[in-house]
């Protein structure tokens, strides 16, 4: 997605037993108000651990954004300096861009917002969220943040508390803005980004039993109290790669860079293949530079669509610029789009795409479009019209609405693991998600295809895991 990891913020989720019953009321997500959810959730208080019966399987909707008229900044609290160098590139499956100029946080309004919050009693319920606020990723940090307070005045209540905190995209950083988080006794974190950062932050929170939401896609990270929001670029291929067998796809093949990225596309292919039964017979690889790309696009065309061992459709693990650098030269070198089905992950989420002719026609499995912009659109009503979010901003959306529901409740949060495993899930603005019990997401993905002008879905996102499963 625009070459980035996918990411969100917390939102609330309700708890098992008491927001399914929600959900299975309100099955719009947008349908469900603010005080509608607090009193399912005051009402169901005794249930926190109850089981979820089969018959409640809609995923639990995490927002009901207000409409406000301005959003204030929390000035995160600066953490000591660390001399340790940040690493060259994060362990990620999934690359972040490089960030060209830091973008400074949002002046705080000379007057104060409006009351929007719904109005609690009781002890402070606070949750930290983990970015790297300064630094060479800071303007990716302060967008995520930006994009974490705005669901923190649409969804929280005026008991939660978002306490932000500077990793400097450092693990050294990410080890003292968590212990800082902690010393301030806050019940989740959310974040950090990068893969370093979340295995180092979560010495400390592993330590004192405190859950973690991270926005890594590093599978080594999950489990044991730390979940991952990111997208999981193998639930992409093996998504794409069904839905291009229900169309008559039976032989893949792949274009793919020599990196970690490229070999979870691998071995997600390999194991998609073996799966549906069909044939993933060839795969090239090329090195950073995308120039010596070309090469491996000659060795893949002397593959004639009428041998055994040809191809049908071809995955191409590159997103931006070097997608459409790709695509141009696929038709010098006899690969036919209109005869060869490309594919893609979610790196191809840029409309930009559509401006290459050989990628157009091409699929692709994401969040549904529309639903971004239309949070896009929101955001920059409050932060600006050209304020730059990357794609990943959801990821700190979701998280910090996901917390802030959860917090809903007469006595205290409840971020247990049962609560975040829920089965059915919750509903966020990348459309549904749950954590596995090894802590990794998994989400209900759209099937988008390329047009010359932005996208097409052409086959929806589930609206619940049970339509998934079904």
């Amino acid at each position: 997605m625009n070459s980035t990891p996918d990411l969100s913020a917390d939102k609330g989720v309700g708890l098992p037993g008491r927001t399914l019953i929600a959900t299975a009321m309100f099955r719009l997500r947008g349908l469900l108000s603010v005080a509608a959810i607090l009193a399912l959730v005051a009402g169901c208080a005794d249930q926190r651990a109850a089981p979820v019966p089969d018959a409640l399987r809609a995923p639990v909707p995490i927002t009901t954004p207000q409409t406000l008229a301005q959003i204030p900044v929390v000035t995160p609290e600066p953490i000591a300096p660390t001399n340790e160098a940040r690493p060259q590139e994060p362990v990620d499956a999934q690359p972040i861009p490089p960030v060209v100029e830091p973008v400074p946080p949002v002046a705080m309004p000379a007057e104060p917002a409006p009351a929007v919050r719904p109005l609690i009693e009781g002890p402070p319920v606070k949750v930290a969220i983990l970015l790297p606020l300064s630094g060479a990723n800071a303007a990716l940090g302060q967008a995520l943040l930006r994009a974490a307070q705005l669901a923190l005045f649409e969804v929280g209540d005026s008991r939660f508390v978002l306490l932000p905190r500077d990793t400097e995209g450092q693990p050294k950083g990410a080890v003292a803005a968590a212990e800082n988080a902690l010393a301030e006794s806050a019940e989740l974190i959310l974040g950090p980004i990068f893969s370093a950062e979340v295995q180092a932050a979560a010495q400390v929170t592993r330590s004192r039993n405190i859950p973690m939401v991270a926005f890594s896609t590093d599978r080594a990270a999950a489990g044991n109290g730390v979940f991952l929001m990111g997208f999981m670029p193998e639930q992409q291929v093996t998504r794409v790669m069904s839905y291009a067998v229900d169309k008559g796809i039976r032989r893949f093949a792949a274009l793919l860079p020599d990196s970690p990225y490229g070999m979870t596309l691998s071995a997600a292919m390999r194991r998609g293949a073996r799966d549906l039964n069909v044939a993933f017979d060839h795969q090239e690889s090329y090195s950073g530079a995308i120039a010596e790309a070309g090469e491996p696009i000659r060795r893949l065309k002397g593959e004639s669509l009428t041998s055994p061992t040809g191809f049908d459709a071809l995955l191409i693990g590159e997103g931006g610029e070097r997608l459409r650098t790709i695509g141009a030269l696929l038709p010098a070198n006899n690969i036919d789009p209109r005869v060869v089905r490309l594919l893609g992950t979610g790196l191809w989420d840029d409309p930009g795409i559509g401006g290459e002719a050989a990628l157009v026609g091409g699929w692709f499995a994401g969040a549904t479009p529309g639903e971004f912009d239309a949070f896009l659109s929101r955001y920059r009503r409050h932060y600006g019209a050209t304020d730059v979010l990357p794609r990943i901003g959801t990821l700190a959306y979701d998280a910090t609405a996901l917390a802030a529901v959860l917090a809903r409740t007469e006595t205290r949060a409840n971020y247990s693991e049962a609560t975040l495993t829920n089965p059915s899930g919750f509903a966020g603005v990348d459309g549904i998600f749950r954590f596995g019990p090894d802590g990794v997401v998994e989400r209900g993905l759209a099937i988008i295809e390329v047009e010359r002008n932005g996208f097409r879905v052409i086959s929806p996102s589930p609206a619940s895991f049970e339509d998934l499963t079904n």
